[in-house]
């Protein structure tokens, strides 16, 4: 018996299938991206947060110093002193305010650079982190725009239910309290909306180039009918690395605690107590550094991989993915980019409806087809008029249209050697 090998499908060019995802795939996929470029995705964020949280350590560390510092030479419960407490507490505050919306700029530069990596991992190509820069670099303005836009309404509406939560508790008492937590309560679930509303802003931004209200424009409309697996794979990131922090902290205060105990067993505050302190929390914010690096990563994975198959699912995305691998195998040289073409196309029923017009990016254009060119005559150059009927060409060659095709040679007879019968 003749064993015939198992069909198998073709392995797929990048870190997904080009088709439509589910979500495991989405929610697989964003942990395990990461192996695909870490030096050049790791290793760029961790160094970019460490710088963020390095200088907003130093520059709010230096402000409180030179502000409260003038505190020491006033005496306190003067009106002197109870102005410089106040400048102090408000430069210490706009200084906080300023470094955390520049923390907030370079996480999401972070996060164009990982879409525009994760972009260019599901068409199977690998760049340096120059060639990604230069990808993003163009509309770095836009994203740091919209980060800053984030920053402030959060700031806002966070200033708006402070003042409310104070007001209800100081003017109604234990009711306004039940009303406050009730009030912080339901800010709850209008963060994760939004959240997930907004989820796709950066993709949209680094790979259409939209300007920020378009992005946040085209986030809300490709996340439309893909609410509910979006919030999931937001919720489940979070949830990850929030219980994966929590517990690498918590062994490194058991271990400060235990080397403070050793350096002084009296419990008289020493030297060598801060510094057990010291080396202890530099370790614990060191190692919780490493994992709000690998989150900013994988969350701006997840973001890049929902962004592609909200595309694939309402505009065809995957098409014009294959077109693109189809050419690039091909050999040809610079194929259009995949994901600045049709943008915002209709799907009826997953498939392209005819335009009259071919589209060469989907490759050959075959004859018979609604909404293509008529077909050519054979051997005719690409593009050219068609020719006359089949009829004419009968007439043409001298042949009469009724006589319709050749009779088939009949078979030779097969005769017995030395008969004359067949």
């Amino acid at each position: 018996m003749t064993a015939y090998p198992a069909w198998t499908p073709a392995p797929r060019p990048g870190i997904i299938p080009l088709h439509p995802l589910s979500f495991g795939v989405i929610l697989g996929r964003s942990f395990s991206a990461l192996r695909q470029n870490p030096r050049v995705l790791l290793g760029f964020a961790l160094v970019v947060q460490t710088a963020a949280i390095l200088l907003a350590t130093a520059g709010i560390v230096t402000v409180g110093f030179a502000t409260f510092g003038r505190l020491a030479s006033l005496q306190p419960g003067t009106d002197e002193f109870e102005t410089v407490l106040a400048g102090s507490i408000a430069i210490s505050g706009a200084t906080a305010l300023v470094l955390s919306l520049a923390s907030s700029a370079l996480g999401v530069i972070v996060q164009g650079v990982v879409v525009s990596e994760v972009a260019q991992a599901v068409l199977a190509e690998k760049h340096t982190l120059a060639t990604l820069w230069g990808r993003v670099k163009p509309v770095a303005g836009r994203l740091i725009g919209y980060a800053a836009l984030v920053f402030l309404i959060v700031a806002v509406v966070v200033g708006i239910l402070a003042a409310g939560i104070v007001a209800l508790t100081v003017s109604v008492g234990w009711v306004g309290i039940v009303l406050a937590i009730v009030l912080a309560l339901s800010s709850i679930p209008l963060s994760l909306w939004l959240s997930t509303k907004l989820l796709l802003v950066p993709a949209a931004i680094v790979l259409e180039h939209a300007t920020v209200f378009g992005a946040i424009s085209r986030s809300w409309t490709l996340t439309r009918g893909r609410f509910w697996p979006t919030l999931g794979i937001i919720v489940v990131i979070s949830m990850s690395f929030g219980i994966l922090a929590q517990v690498i902290s918590v062994p490194f205060s058991f271990v400060t605690m235990g080397l403070t105990s050793v350096i002084t067993p009296t419990g008289d505050p020493e030297p060598g107590q801060i510094i057990a302190l010291l080396v202890g929390t530099l370790f614990a914010q060191a190692f919780v550094t490493l994992i709000q690096t690998i989150a900013v990563i994988v969350q701006s994975t997840a973001g890049a991989l929902v962004y592609v198959d909200c595309r694939m699912r309402r505009e065809g995305l995957d098409l014009d993915l294959s077109a693109y691998v189809d050419q690039r195998d091909a050999g040809v040289v610079d194929p259009p980019d995949p994901y600045r073409r049709n943008v915002g196309r209709e799907m009826g029923g997953r498939w392209p409806q005819p335009t009259g017009q071919p589209d060469p990016a989907w490759g050959p254009v075959f004859p018979g087809q609604p909404g293509y060119a008529p077909p050519t005559a054979y051997g005719a150059p690409a593009g050219a008029a068609p020719t006359a009927e089949p009829a004419q060409r009968d007439q043409s060659d001298g042949a009469s249209p009724a006589a319709g095709p050749p009779e088939p040679p009949s078979p030779t007879a097969w005769t017995a050697p030395g008969s004359d019968r067949p």
